[in-house]
């Protein structure tokens, strides 16, 4: 059996107002390559373009992967390693509160990152947003450009 493939994908989505034009997008680090990928919505939350940007960096991978993924969304990383479990065992609603069941937003990306998740074996790490991390810096740069300009890469671009 062959070993896994060890990728870092570190991911940042940005939107102009709240909601508005966003941007989403990642960095794919694997041994001495790198890519980018991003891309946008015309209209959007930031929060859905946190989810895209993990959901694309993942897609991105064509076969099963040790993964980590860098996210300085707490959105995200909570999301995936706290209410995901409850959120499928309430039907896609979050608990009960004094204002009752609500449904869960975002239902629709979330179950398309469900559904990935099985491929790969994933580390889920928070990184803070507009710090040191190079990588995170340069994602958040080209979420915002995305969602300023209304731009895609259209695939990976690789840097070696």
């Amino acid at each position: 059996m062959a070993p896994e493939k060890h990728v870092r994908i570190t991911t940042d989505g940005s939107c102009i107002g709240n909601p508005g034009p966003g941007g989403w997008a990642c960095i794919l680090r694997f041994g001495k390559h790198t890519g980018e990928l991003y891309g946008y919505e015309i209209q959007t939350t930031n929060n859905r373009m946190e989810l895209q940007a993990v959901i694309q960096g993942l897609r991105a991978l064509k076969e099963p992967c040790e993964v980590i993924v860098a996210t300085d969304s707490q959105y995200v990383k909570k999301g995936i390693t706290e209410w995901l479990k409850i959120w499928k065992l309430n039907g896609w609603r979050k608990a009960n509160t004094v204002k009752g069941s609500r449904a869960v937003l975002n239902q629709d990306l979330w179950q398309q990152l469900d559904e990935i998740l099985g491929r790969h074996k994933i580390e889920w790490k928070w990184v803070k947003g507009h710090a040191d991390d190079p990588d995170n810096l340069r994602c958040d740069a080209l979420a915002n450009q995305a969602a300023r300009a209304q731009v895609s890469s259209g695939g990976i671009h690789r840097l070696e």
